[in-house]
């Protein structure tokens, strides 16, 4: 897990309406530039530290004019790692030349770079760094012999090789240099790149299995690329240009010294309704930061004689967003399941070649339980193979008492299946943490499950030692710091049922709560309970369950009024919005504890095996709540031999851990009263512990 971040400063952007959400398109000239007041590298910096605590690194590129040649100058800094109190950096800088028409020499600048340079635009890079991999540290930015400068927050499983003791960063960077500039990015009428002139930067991401959100400056072509993966399981936002803050900004998290403005009224620390209306939403729909949209992004900057009199900032940049390379990915992306209604199908006959993946992908000999299971052992051992980034850890807390990998755990459906399999796919030497959050003590309904599923999980695994760390928490004792923190974390999601969410998985994410000894086996000089933190570095998460095997109330709803095409699109509707409702900010929620969250129910085999699976063997909702619902993750448990996990019905975090009870009563008086405002979908105008 690592944080990123970007900004550009004094650069046009041309064609961002067309990779936003919101299509409005912005003004050629700005109103009134009120400065960076909003967001500085400074508190950009302390928001991305928290997510990689092992480095922290920043990259200027000033693009400045001189004798009509177009110059990049550039530094890096490391924040100094060992004493913190001091403002040391290390330093290292490169001057490249760039052709360019004479056309050049007409553009006006009103900055100054260094040595005197007339500086048209200034690029800023920020890396952080939380190191899974590699036998040494690879700090960010990383840069390569061609000036190439790439920051990554993401893990690669699969489609390029990542050999043990490697570095996927470097691997990644090395990968990127070896491809074609934006300008070879013609496509045939198939829409695959010219052969003859290599492989396109798109084409490398689409290959990537895994999660992922990067940002690349590529030198010879001049352009800044990013994005995030097809699912978007790791978080970018992005702050287009407006009229109140010109630059583009690019972001894993937001700055808490931003939230705690836009928490306020509408004259935010002084400042006027215009600005503080954009801020907080109140009167336009646009604010300040977005999700970025799943894909692939390109910011080719250029100057001409045509546009320099639109602009006063005398270069522009042209804003791209690339189609995938990779036709299984699409298919994954457009969630396409053909075995959709029994009626229908059991009188057309299927053809091979309507099947949604190649036969050869297929084991139809085996029953669809056994096919998913399966596919998510290997997703997890993928998610959970100890590299050498371990060996430290191993040193530090000892190899009997080390857990390098935890679990969110509800004591659920989803949770007992992802313990079972990282039992099987873990080293026995190993505790297996299991993180679990409560507002309402040993009473919640998530706390009681959570205990029932560790002796479960004792009975099957009895070899194993598990430890269950009790997370308990109340309203009142939460301090008005945690709130304004966790709130700039789910930013920009902004209601209550997000604020709800995001509190009990941020605490539960933090693994700081107490152990019963008696009932984990674990007894700490002769003491009962005890108080424990949990430093696995690495979280398994059941993401994406819910939304693939029919999970929510809402699609027994659909599938009773509309039947089994409904419940598809609904379930579809659910995993191509998933990256905006929940991913990206529980990304940030988790990663804030210098952790890294990995769904399993989401890697690309898992979610192609279940799109394989007729959608009648993945749910039954005739049948009760507990039984019909998820019907295949069922048959999965009971495989694993966990048969009272295989009937326990869901509950979100909300209600399982009773924050949602706590909260409906401390803001709206009962949970009649909330039920009654639909209180979930409420914004929070302003929020008080």
């Amino acid at each position: 897990m690592c944080g990123i971040a970007a900004i550009i400063s004094r650069v046009h952007l041309i064609g961002s309406n067309l990779c936003r959400e919101t299509k409005e398109e912005l003004p050629l000239e700005a109103k009134k530039d009120y400065g960076p007041v909003l967001v500085t590298i400074d508190n950009l910096k302390a928001a991305l530290q928290r997510r990689g605590p092992d480095s922290l690194g920043s990259r200027k590129v000033l693009i400045q004019l001189e004798h009509g040649n177009l110059v990049e100058k550039a530094g890096t800094f490391f924040d100094d790692q060992v004493d913190k109190s001091r403002d040391t950096f290390l330093c290292s800088g490169k001057t490249v030349n760039c052709r360019i028409s004479s056309a050049l020499e007409t553009v006006g600048t009103q900055y100054v770079g260094v040595n005197g340079m007339k500086s048209i635009a200034q690029l800023d890079f920020i890396g952080a760094m939380l190191q899974l991999r590699g036998l040494s540290p690879v700090p960010q930015p990383l840069e390569d012999a061609s000036g190439n400068l790439l920051v990554y927050n993401g893990e690669i499983f699969g489609g390029i090789h990542v050999a043990d003791g490697s570095n996927d960063l470097e691997l990644l960077l090395h990968e990127l240099e070896r491809c074609c500039s934006s300008d070879c990015l013609e496509f045939n009428m198939n829409g695959s790149s010219n052969a003859e002139l290599g492989k396109s930067i798109p084409d490398v991401l689409s290959t990537i299995k895994g999660p992922w959100a990067f940002i690349y400056w590529q030198e010879k072509s001049k352009t800044m690329w990013f994005g995030r993966d097809a699912l978007g399981r790791r978080s970018l936002l992005v702050h287009w240009p407006t009229c109140t803050d010109s630059r583009f900004i690019l972001s894993s998290v937001s700055p808490l010294s931003f939230t705690e403005k836009y928490a306020g009224s509408n004259s935010i620390n002084g400042l006027n309704n215009e600005m503080a209306n954009e801020v907080t939403g109140s009167t336009h729909e646009i604010g300040y930061w977005e999700e970025l949209p799943c894909g692939i992004y390109s910011i080719e900057f250029k100057t001409s004689n045509e546009n320099a009199h639109l602009m006063k900032e005398g270069l522009f940049g042209v804003v791209q967003k690339h189609r995938w390379r990779n036709p299984h990915l699409t298919r994954v992306i457009s969630w396409d399941r053909l075995l959709v209604d029994p009626k229908v199908e059991h009188v057309i006959p299927i053809q091979a070649s309507q099947l949604p993946l190649p036969v050869g992908s297929l084991t139809v000999h085996s029953e669809p339980a056994q096919r998913l299971l399966s596919a998510l052992r290997s997703s997890v051992m993928r998610r959970t193979k100890i590299d050498s980034i371990f060996q430290t850890s191993t040193k530090k807390f000892g190899e009997e008492e080390m857990a390098p990998v935890a679990v969110l755990f509800s004591g659920g459906l989803d949770s007992m299946i992802l313990s079972a399999l990282l039992d099987q796919c873990l080293n026995p030497q190993y505790i297996i943490d299991l993180l679990n959050v409560s507002f309402d003590g040993q009473f919640a309904p998530d706390r009681v499950s959570a205990r029932l599923g560790l002796r479960e999980l004792q009975k099957v695994a009895p070899m194993r030692r598990w430890r269950l760390v009790e997370i308990d928490a109340t309203l009142l004792n939460l301090t008005a710091e945690t709130t304004k923190h966790v709130m700039s974390l789910i930013h920009p999601a902004d209601t209550y049922m997000d604020l709800n969410i995001g509190m009990a998985l941020w605490l539960a994410a933090g693994g700081d709560g107490c152990v019963d000894g008696q009932i984990c086996n674990f007894l700490q000089e002769n003491q009962h309970y005890y108080k424990y933190k949990s430093e696995a570095r690495v979280l398994l998460v059941g993401s994406g369950a819910d939304e693939q095997c029919a999970g929510y109330g809402r699609h027994r709803t659909k599938y009773k009024h509309d039947g089994w095409r409904a419940l598809h699109e609904e379930m579809r509707l659910d995993m191509q919005r998933i990256w905006k409702r929940n991913l990206g900010r529980d990304d940030r929620l988790i990663s804030d504890h210098g952790k890294e969250a990995r769904f399993p129910f989401l890697d690309e085999e898992v979610i192609q095996t279940l799109l394989e699976i007729p959608l009648w063997d993945i749910a039954k909702l005739d049948e009760p709540v507990g039984k019909g619902d998820k019907k295949i993750l069922r048959e999965v448990a009971r495989l694993l031999c966990l048969e009272d996990a295989a009937a326990r019905p869901k509950r979100a975090i909300q209600f399982g851990s009773r924050i949602a009870r706590e909260s409906n009563r401390k803001n709206f008086g009962s949970n009649r009263a909330a039920n009654h405002a639909s209180a979930g979908s409420v914004k929070i105008d302003k929020y008080t512990p």
